[in-house]
């Protein structure tokens, strides 16, 4: 009981440390080394725990996936109005890619790789958001004239961009407007209320 109860310890102060280092240097910038020293152990037994870094980081990556689609996922199930529910994925979203910075990179990266497996991953997950139920309420608020006509793929494609480009571009976005960290977090705090903003004005009828 003592071994298991150690065990379980020791892959969670990994798992502790994994999630700081993958969030602070992304993948490619993360080594094993590091997220050892993270945890206060040696090398070896990081690789006893976990084999690789790419097992590891699928660890990671799976969690901080399941838990954004998840909460997005509630907010489609839920009753109320439209431009309410885009409002809430939009600051569930923009948060959540703040908290977890690596993931739109590492998607990015896995699908030049293999696009089939990263939607496979998406499509796998018991926390996909309802994608369909989102697009029968657009269609029905359009029929119902609470919003322009507009077509609801276009409208999914276009929530989830706005959201998720800054954090892709975040170098040259910093770089070209001379931004901080501090200063670029703020930033994405401002743009969940521009994004809903935006939005809002693009569907008014």
């Amino acid at each position: 009981m003592v071994d298991k109860l150690e065990q379980a310890k020791t892959e969670e102060l990994i798992l502790n440390a994994a999630r700081l280092v993958f969030t602070q240097r992304g993948y490619n910038g993360a080594r094993m080394q590091e997220i050892a020293d993270e945890a206060g152990i040696n090398k070896a037994l990081l690789h006893y725990y976990f084999r690789s870094k790419d097992k590891l980081f699928e660890i990671i990556f799976t969690e901080a996936i399941n838990q954004l689609l998840g909460r997005i996922n509630e907010v489609i199930k839920t009753k109320g109005s439209l431009l309410d529910k885009v409002s809430v994925i939009v600051d569930l979203y923009i948060a959540g890619l703040m908290e977890k910075p690596f993931i739109p990179i590492f998607v990015l990266h896995e699908m030049s790789q293999d696009p089939e497996k990263v939607a496979q991953r998406f499509l796998n997950s018991a926390n996909m958001p309802d994608v369909k139920q989102f697009l029968k309420e657009v269609d029905a608020e359009i029929k119902k004239g609470h919003i322009k006509e507009f077509d609801p793929e276009q409208l999914f494609i276009n929530v989830v961009s706005l959201c998720i480009f800054p954090f892709v571009a975040k170098p040259m976005i910093k770089g070209v407007l001379r931004k901080n960290e501090m200063e670029f977090r703020l930033m994405m705090q401002e743009r969940k209320r521009e994004v809903v903003k935006f939005i809002t004005a693009a569907l008014q009828p």
